[in-house]
């Protein structure tokens, strides 16, 4: 039996069977090593995926919680952020009182990123239910107030002198702002 090749067919042959050995070269020497890399980098990356979409639900909870407590505490935010004014204060609590007269203290030294100011005031009501009601307006107010101890009552005829200071709260430039 006599095969009749020509010279076309054995350069193909030769040259299928060089590309077979290459392929198979670059098989076991380049893909197969890569290849356990490959798994491990995949393998890797979808570690990081799984902690990358926990910290993205873990971060809507916080924003959620943030947007609840912002809502939930939207005037007492503004009320950090008005500037106090002492004759809107007197115009505005003055039905409380048969008098009322404020007087400025010096600036007291910040307290962790917030503006103080004491105002001692000195008061002459009807009845000690009036000062309560003042409390609770106080509460409701534009502003950040504190009443510090002791309050003094004093009886002077039919009315009731009564002396407190207030500590005014307003929020410093803040640091924690973001630039939107």
């Amino acid at each position: 039996m006599k095969i009749n090749l020509s010279r076309q067919m054995i350069y193909l042959l030769i040259l299928s069977v060089l590309l077979f050995i290459f392929v198979l070269l670059f098989s076991f020497l380049v893909l197969i090593p890569n290849g356990k890399e490959y798994r491990i980098k995949r393998t890797s990356v979808k570690k990081q995926n799984l902690e990358l979409r926990q910290l993205e639900n873990y971060g809507l909870e916080v924003e959620q919680k943030l947007q609840k407590l912002v809502s939930d505490n939207r005037r007492i935010i503004t009320a950090f952020n008005t500037k106090f004014d002492a004759n809107r204060f007197e115009k505005q609590y003055k039905t409380h009182f048969t008098s009322l007269t404020l007087q400025r203290q010096a600036k007291l030294e910040d307290e962790q990123g917030f503006s103080v100011y004491e105002v001692n005031t000195t008061s002459k009501i009807n009845s000690p239910q009036s000062f309560y009601n003042f409390l609770e307006a106080v509460n409701k107010s534009d502003w950040i107030i504190g009443i510090n101890f002791p309050i003094n009552f004093q009886r002077e005829k039919e009315l009731i002198k009564s002396s407190f200071s207030i500590k005014v709260y307003n929020s410093s430039k803040d640091v924690n702002a973001t630039k939107g």
